[in-house]
């Protein structure tokens, strides 16, 4: 019998929606991370019968406490909900939208770990991907890279909080190791998805999901600690 579980954050729509309809078509019992719950409803109707809400709201102490205390253990944690508020260089933008943006793309995945970590360790083989951004990478910010421009310093709230994300997920693989933990940061390549309003161009999101899963179904001796590509590459940091 095949019982294991996935909580995707922010998978009622974009990348997080195809990685629940994915892992829910591996088998797993996927709950749909949503902050409002008529969107993850209908999200869950069309994934279908291994799909069950999740209201989360990232942000709100509350709700993720609330959200934890309704599950046991947990096989897999989709760190995917993220926001893009702005896309200004770093003189061009405010402190508020930077504070907004780290609130839910860094903050947001240090609430909702810790909040889950007791029902990840119950899990014989718990893995946690984090949905980076190629754009945090500082290489290829200083360097010819094949996603953008170089020397484009837009996007900087963004692109800096995906940065932070990514040492996050080094230091809670390093934590989390001996327990047998696999946690590696994603990035799922420009995506046709609402991130930006109004921008919705790049490829299909249900590609970049593809890479999510394939890091939730890591064997044990796969790598944790690491930053790749939707295709399985590695990006570098």
């Amino acid at each position: 019998m095949n019982d294991r579980t996935a909580l995707v954050t922010g998978a009622n729509k974009g990348i997080g929606f195809h990685v629940a309809r994915l892992l829910a078509e591996e088998g797993f019992r996927v709950h749909v991370g949503s902050r409002v719950a008529d969107r993850g409803e209908r999200a869950v109707a069309e994934i279908g019968a291994n799909a069950r809400l999740l209201v989360l709201d990232v942000t709100d102490p509350g709700s993720v406490a609330r959200a934890a205390a309704g599950l046991d253990r947990l096989d897999v944690l989709v760190n995917n909900a993220g926001v893009q508020p702005v896309t200004g260089t770093p003189a061009e933008t405010g402190v508020e939208a930077f504070r907004q943006t780290y609130e839910t793309n860094v903050l947001g995945v240090v609430a909702v770990t810790n909040a889950f970590l007791p029902a990840l360790r119950r899990s014989a083989h718990p893995r946690v991907v984090n949905v980076s951004s190629g754009t945090a990478s500082l290489a290829w910010s200083t360097a010819p890279n094949p996603q953008f421009a170089e020397g484009v310093p837009r996007s900087a709230a963004y692109r800096s909080s995906k940065a932070a994300l990514n040492a996050l997920t080094v230091l809670y693989a390093q934590e989390l190791a001996e327990a047998g933990f696999k946690v590696n940061a994603l990035a799922p390549g420009r995506r046709a998805t609402d991130l930006v309003p109004g921008a919705a161009v790049g490829g299909d999101p249900a590609e970049g999901a593809q890479g999510a899963v394939r890091l939730a179904l890591l064997p044990d001796d796969g790598p944790t600690g690491g930053f790749f590509s939707w295709d399985g590459t590695p990006v570098p940091w």
